[in-house]
């Protein structure tokens, strides 16, 4: 059987992800998708709009074969360590034929070049990063300044700027990248984004961004997202709404993370992850003064800190994710965590399981029987921020805890 493997996020499902999948079947001659998901929090900085097994369920039911979760630490952290944590969970399962990314690129060649100028480093492009982070930008902004000063003798240099400047691009790169980090011999295949990029808020006939879609939950525009979303997920969504349990917003934690900013001293916030040059003293003093999410993170963000990074770190504080527990990036993800799966699904976790060295984590009281010290850490960070999700809802009666014990597998 041809598998075909995929990273995402699926905040919330749509019309343009159906037709990732569906236009990675057709390209590849795959028989069968697995997906790497984020959990309950996202790589933007924010909690997911619903949680996990919802997504997972909306997944399923529209061409996704099994859908496995990506460890917090890494579905929280920059696009790097994002693709470097799902690309070596997919090729240790030891089952996967390609990887499928969107992109706004026509020329996988280009992508390329670039995720192999990152890998190897050389010294030319670390002269003209060096002098970037010298300008005092974002570290975002100086890599693509590199890279592009760097390539210009083999690229055309609007080509470069454009295709650095593209969110779903960045992040092929860091795939690409990741890929040979890990020496995989899954062969990536980049599939045309439909309709608007990441971060748009256009709409495009039936198909948009997922950042369209949590513009429109956020405004109350419902009505809308039956046009852009399959009609299954939509009606898994509608059913969460009308339950009152989500969608939910970074605002829901706007308590909690402005009490772990004033609770923790100087030093403690020196060593959340992402935190540095003195970044601390900055969280510390918005946290006195400001009394709401959005007042916080406009007096943390500057030129080198971009709100989606503060955002990030804000996550990192709430979570309690420390640049001590970052050394679990160097170990890679320790498990095969099963969130949902098809009958075909089953029969692909069924080879996984003879073919990976990795546990296979369909009981998460079962997995802690054998699992060592740095496992057993990874999946409680997870198991902290399902329980710390919940808080986020709105109604008294959701405010569990322990759902990753007691949550059902999502099967169709």
């Amino acid at each position: 059987m041809k598998i075909c493997g995929i990273v995402a996020e699926y905040n919330p499902f749509h019309n343009g992800h159906l037709y990732h999948v569906e236009k990675t079947k057709e390209q590849t001659g795959a028989e069968a998708v697995v997906c790497v998901m984020s959990g309950n929090f996202i790589q933007r900085g924010l909690p997911a709009l619903f949680d996990k097994w919802t997504r997972t369920k909306m997944a399923i039911q529209n061409g996704v074969d099994l859908v496995i979760e990506l460890p917090v630490c890494y579905a929280t952290a920059s696009a790097e360590y994002f693709a470097q944590g799902s690309i070596s969970l997919l090729d240790s399962l030891n089952v996967v034929d390609t990887l499928s990314f969107g992109n706004s690129c026509n020329d996988i060649k280009i992508l390329k070049r670039i995720a192999n100028v990152l890998y190897l480093e050389p010294e030319g492009y670390k002269k003209e990063l060096q002098k970037e982070i010298k300008r005092g930008v974002s570290y975002p902004i100086a890599r693509s300044n590199a890279l592009t000063t760097f390539l210009k003798k083999e690229f055309d240099e609007k080509t470069l700027t454009d295709i650095l400047l593209d969110s779903n691009n960045i992040l092929g790169i860091e795939y690409l990248k990741a890929l040979l980090y890990c020496n995989s011999n899954i062969e990536p295949v980049a599939i045309e984004r439909k309709g608007g990029n990441y971060n748009s808020v256009y709409v495009d006939g039936n198909i948009c961004s997922a950042t369209a879609i949590r513009e429109m939950l956020y405004t109350n525009k419902t009505e809308q997202l039956q046009a852009v979303m399959p009609t299954s997920s939509f009606e898994i969504m509608n059913s969460e709404i009308l339950s009152g349990k989500s969608p939910m917003f970074l605002n829901h934690f706007e308590r909690e993370i402005l009490y772990e900013l004033r609770k923790n001293s100087i030093t403690d916030l020196q060593d959340i992850a992402d935190v540095t040059e003195g970044l601390e003293n900055v969280m510390k003093k918005a946290s006195n003064e400001c009394s709401n999410i959005e007042d916080l993170i406009e007096n943390i963000k500057s030129k080198r800190y971009t709100r989606t990074r503060v955002q990030r770190i804000l996550l990192h504080t709430l979570l309690g994710i420390t640049k001590t527990e970052t050394e679990d990036y160097k170990h890679n993800p320790q498990y095969i965590r099963v969130l949902g799966f098809t009958k075909t699904g089953e029969k692909i976790l069924s080879s996984i399981t003879s073919k990976s060295n990795m546990p296979v984590v369909t009981s998460v009281s079962k997995f802690f029987k054998n699992a060592n010290e740095t496992s057993a850490k990874m999946m409680r960070k997870d198991i902290l921020a399902t329980d710390i999700y919940t808080l986020g809802y709105q109604m008294p009666a959701y405010k569990k805890t322990n759902l990753d014990y007691t949550m059902p597998i999502i099967t169709t």
